[in-house]
């Protein structure tokens, strides 16, 4: 097996820049199939207040995309909407390890916690 070995650590932000960043904890109601895309699915994520759509790129990256359905993740939600496979994807999901290798894992709350609820 091949030691692990990190990426290295992106440069610098200040504490107004992160200031910036709006994660947050969401819950994962539906996993679609987005056909014309090899990769992509589309989630319907609810925030406490409203639902989101949001796509990912995990099509290929787990065997049971429906046992994604009920389970909290975090979500970057302030990024400008982008348009991808015919579909608006309104924020992004924090998925740990895909670019650095190992099997790709969601980052999670250690408990359940009302959805919508900031990281910070």
């Amino acid at each position: 097996m091949d030691e692990f070995k990190p990426a290295p650590i992106k440069p610098l932000l200040s504490v107004d820049d992160f200031g910036k960043v709006d994660i947050r904890v969401g819950t994962i109601q539906e996993v679609h199939d987005v056909e014309s895309s090899k990769k992509l699915v589309r989630l319907e994520v609810f925030f406490g207040d409203h639902t989101r759509e949001i796509l990912a790129g995990m099509k290929t990256e787990r065997e049971d995309l429906d046992a994604l359905k009920g389970c909290q993740a975090l979500f970057l939600v302030n990024l400008e909407p982008r348009k991808m496979a015919g579909y608006t994807s309104e924020g992004m999901i924090v998925d740990i390890g895909y670019a650095d290798g190992p099997l790709p894992a969601l980052a999670v709350p250690e408990r359940s916690v009302p959805a919508g609820s900031r990281l910070g």
